[in-house]
């Protein structure tokens, strides 16, 4: 068995979640209405927010933030859109605010696509204010009290909340942070918790990514620097790979005080050792993956393929509406998956894994492909927050 938690505390009927039972339904839908906010809304993260989320069952868009240059215009003439989709017509006309926790107290979610170098502060004086906020920058996917989030795969990990909310100074009641992985990390992830889930820990991994240069945000690598060209670094892509792998695939462990703390895969320690590249593709990314099982004898290559064709998971049996009907599609072609086939796999929920064979150094090697811009991003943060909604994380 994997050593992830099986802890499930929560709502697991949405029609008994009290937050779902607060808002009024939508008159064209079934869902309800749910007040959202998006930070960042005028970077590229922050479109993608306001894309996926413009005709959500659930979630309505109601405060857009993003810098002082940007506040008081109409979103549709402060943002320089690079979006394929038109802008929603949900957001044109919501005049942007600055990033600040009074302009969206009527917000029961706060989303976040705001960069790393002003993501820290701002999120905590929107935790502080006690507002929900699903991240999607790097800022606290290290801090011990703060769950990274795969929504396909560690959902249990939503337990520390409260500790989380108890260690605040002062201490809050519904305010918190919850982080999605990085981009890459996610893509990986997913497969290598399938198998978990089937066949027990893995003790050893190699990847080496090809990631697209959407990863890098905009305007991204020049085009002299990538076009005709690979470029072995992206700095401190390896070391979040190697570190935020361990904290999502390992469980929460109670200590004799009752305090909870992320085992980071003690249990079974997991060794990762990670190549990073970036590659001329415009969005999706694809990693070769080694693998090394505890258990003996490991699985057969067969055997992978069927554990990850029949993988589900909490977002699928509880009712996210964003979670995809089918998380990994599995092929037996010998040239996929490719990014440009295959990176709308889902609408970009979903992650394909082909060229599934034996590995000569340690068991198992396969092929990985997963959006980076879809699941890799705002997709992870959205079903990470119906996620809370249904398990009755978030308070009225």
């Amino acid at each position: 068995m994997s050593s992830r938690s099986t802890d499930t505390e929560g709502i697991t009927d949405y029609s008994t979640s009290p937050l779902l039972a607060k808002y009024p339904r939508h008159s064209m839908s079934d869902g309800p209405s749910i007040k959202i906010g998006v930070l960042g809304a005028t970077g590229t993260v922050g479109q993608r927010f306001i894309t996926l989320l413009a005709n959500h069952p659930w979630f309505v868009l109601h405060a857009l933030g993003a810098s002082p240059r940007s506040a008081g215009k109409p979103y549709k003439t402060a943002v320089n859109w690079k979006q394929t989709a038109r802008i929603p017509s949900a957001a044109q006309d919501l005049i942007v605010t600055e990033c600040k926790p009074e302009f969206f107290s009527e917000c029961a979610i706060i989303f976040s696509g705001l960069d790393a170098d002003v993501a820290g502060d701002i999120e905590a004086a929107f935790r502080a204010a006690d507002l929900a906020v699903f991240s999607n920058a790097k800022n606290y996917r290290r801090d011990p009290l703060v769950p990274l989030i795969v929504p396909y795969v560690n959902p249990s990990h939503l337990a520390i909340l409260p500790q989380q909310q108890a260690a605040h100074s002062p201490p809050i009641k519904r305010g918190f942070i919850v982080t999605n992985a990085n981009c890459s990390t996610t893509g990986i992830v997913i497969p290598l918790s399938a198998l978990e889930k089937a066949f027990g820990p893995i003790e050893s991994l190699l990847v080496t990514t090809m990631q697209a240069i959407s990863g890098g945000g905009y305007p991204g690598v020049p085009s002299l620097d990538i076009l005709d060209n690979v470029v072995p670094h992206i700095g401190g892509e390896e070391e979040k790979v190697e570190w935020e792998v361990l904290k999502i695939l390992g469980g929460i462990a109670k200590g004799d005080d009752g305090a909870r703390s992320f085992d980071m895969h003690s249990k079974t320690p997991l060794r990762v050792s990670a190549a990073c590249n970036r590659v001329p593709v415009i969005d999706g990314h694809t990693t070769t993956v080694s693998v090394r099982f505890a258990r003996r004898p490991p699985p057969s290559p067969q055997q992978v393929r069927e554990a990850l064709r029949n993988f589900t998971c909490d977002a699928q049996t509880l009712g996210c509406p964003t979670a995809p009907s089918k998380i990994i599609d599995v092929h037996e072609e010998p040239d996929r998956p490719q990014p440009r086939l295959d990176r709308y796999f889902q609408d970009g929920a979903g992650v394909s894994v082909g060229r599934i064979r034996q590995c000569p150094v340690l068991d198992i090697k396969f092929v990985c492909l997963s959006n980076n811009v879809s699941i890799g991003a705002a997709t992870s943060s959205i079903i990470n927050a119906e996620l809370a909604v249904l398990k009755g994380v978030i308070a009225n």
